[in-house]
C-alpha cells in the first residue's frame, strides 16, 4: 500500500550552500586558530583541555535555552558505555594538536593524509566491510601523495611532527568505527554522543596535563612571563602576546567546535558527497594558501603535488562511495518493487510465503 505522505521537499540552495560553507570556514578557523596559538605557547594539551571546557559550557547554556528538541543528560552506565570513545577521543585530539604544532598548516592534510587508508583498513577488519577495487585505488592515491611529501619533499620537515600525524590518523580511523558501533549507546543521537564527548574528554584529560609536565608552563603563560624559546622568539617578533593569543584562540576553537557539533545533523541531512567533495578541494587548497600567507609557510613544487595528490584520492574516493551508494540504493529499490508489484498481483501467497528469502529479494532485469 502506497504511503500517503507527502514528499519531504528538498533542501533550498540556499540552506545547502550556508552549510557547506560554515564548514569550510569552520574547518579552517579551527586550524588557523589553534596553529596561531601552538606557534607561541608550549601547553598543547592544557589549550585542548580550554577548548573542552568552552564547548561544554556552550553545551549546558544551549540546553538551558532549549536550543535543540535533545535535552542533555548525564547517566553512569552511559559514561560507561562510551569509555573507549572518550579514551580514543583525548589521545588522537591529543596528537592532532602535537602534529600541528610541529608541522607548517600547508602540510598538516598531508600529515595526517593516512586517515582514508587507516578508516578502510579498520572498517574492513573490524565492521568486515570489504572495500572495493576503485576504493582500494583511492587508498594508494593518497598513500603516494602522503609519502612524497614526506620522503621526496626538499622542505625541512619534522619527524616528530610526522610521528604524531601517522598516530593520531590512525587513532581518528579506529574512533571512526568505535563511534559507530557506540551510537547505540546514546540512541543514535549525536548532539547527545558530542555532549558526553566533550565532558567525559575533559575530565579525563584534566590530570593528563599535569603528569605531561605542562604545570610550569601554564603558570608561566597566566603570568605573562614567557617561558620557552616558543614565546621568547614571539615575544621578540612583536607578535602578540601570549595570554591574549591564548585566549582568543580558546574562544575561537571552542565555540566553533560546539557549532560544528550542533550542526552535524543539519549537514548530513541537507549535504551530499558531492558537495562534500566540492568541500574538501576548496578547504584543502585555501588551507594552503592561508598558511603560505598567514605563517610564510614554504610550499615547493614537491610539497604541492603531495597536497594535490591526498586531495585528489581523497576527492576520488568520494566519487566512488557516491557511485557505490547509488548503486545499492538502485538495486534495493528493485528488490522493495518486486516484492510490493508479486504481493499486489497476488503472485505470492501471504499465508504460505515465498519459497525462499531469494525469491523475494530477487530483483527484475
Amino acid at each position: 500500500m502506497a504511503s500517503n505522505a507527502p514528499p519531504e521537499e528538498p533542501p533550498s540552495k540556499a540552506l545547502v550552500t550556508s552549510v557547506i560553507l560554515f564548514y569550510i570556514v569552520a574547518a579552517l578557523a579551527m586550524v588557523m586558530a589553534n596553529k596561531a596559538v601552538l606557534n607561541v605557547t608550549d601547553v598543547p594539551l592544557f589549550f585542548l583541555l580550554i577548548q573542552l571546557i568552552i564547548a561544554v559550557l556552550l553545551f549546558g547554556i544551549a540546553d538551558i535555552a532549549r536550543i535543540s528538541s535533545e535535552r542533555l543528560t548525564f547517566d553512569l552506565k552511559t559514561c560507561k558505555g562510551l569509555a573507549y570513545v572518550v579514551a580514543l577521543n583525548v589521545v588522537g585530539l591529543s596528537f592532532n594538536n602535537y602534529t600541528l604544532k610541529y608541522v607548517d598548516a600547508s602540510f598538516y592534510q598531508v600529515a595526517r593524509g593516512l586517515v582514508l587508508p587507516f578508516t578502510v583498513g579498520v572498517s574492513f577488519v573490524m565492521l568486515h566491510s570489504r572495500p572495493s577495487p576503485l576504493i582500494l585505488v583511492s587508498c594508494a592515491i593518497v598513500t603516494v601523495g602522503f609519502f612524497i611529501g614526506v620522503l621526496l619533499d626538499g622542505t625541512p620537515l619534522s619527524l616528530v611532527g610526522i610521528i604524531f600525524g601517522v598516530a593520531s590518523s590512525s587513532i581518528t580511523a579506529l574512533a571512526s568505527v568505535v563511534i559507530k558501533q557506540s551510537l547505540p549507546v546514546v540512541n543514535g543521537s549525536t548532539i547527545l554522543l558530542a555532549w558526553y564527548a566533550n565532558l567525559l574528554s575533559a575530565i579525563a584529560l584534566a590530570p593528563i596535563v599535569l603528569i605531561a609536565g605542562e604545570g610550569p608552563a601554564i603558570l608561566a603563560l597566566l603570568s605573562g612571563n614567557p617561558s620557552s624559546d616558543t614565546a621568547i622568539r614571539a615575544a621578540v617578533d612583536g607578535t602578540t602576546s601570549q595570554l591574549k593569543t591564548f585566549l582568543w584562540g580558546s574562544l575561537i576553537t571552542g565555540v566553533i567546535g560546539f557549532l560544528m557539533s550542533i550542526a552535524g545533523p543539519l549537514s548530513i541531512k541537507v549535504t551530499s558527497p558531492i558537495s562534500h567533495m566540492i568541500s574538501s578541494a576548496v578547504r584543502g587548497v585555501a588551507q594552503s594558501f592561508l598558511g603560505l600567507w598567514y605563517f610564510k609557510d614554504v610550499i615547493s613544487s614537491g610539497r604541492a603535488v603531495s597536497i594535490a595528490i591526498v586531495l585528489g584520492g581523497s576527492i576520488y574516493y568520494t566519487w566512488v562511495k557516491n557511485k557505490e551508494s547509488e548503486a545499492a540504493a538502485a538495486d534495493t529499490a528493485a528488490y522493495n518493487r518486486v516484492a510490493m508489484d508479486d504481493l499486489e498481483n497476488g503472485k505470492l501467497d501471504m499465508d504460505e510465503g515465498p519459497d525462499s528469502p531469494e525469491e523475494l529479494e530477487r530483483p527484475t532485469r
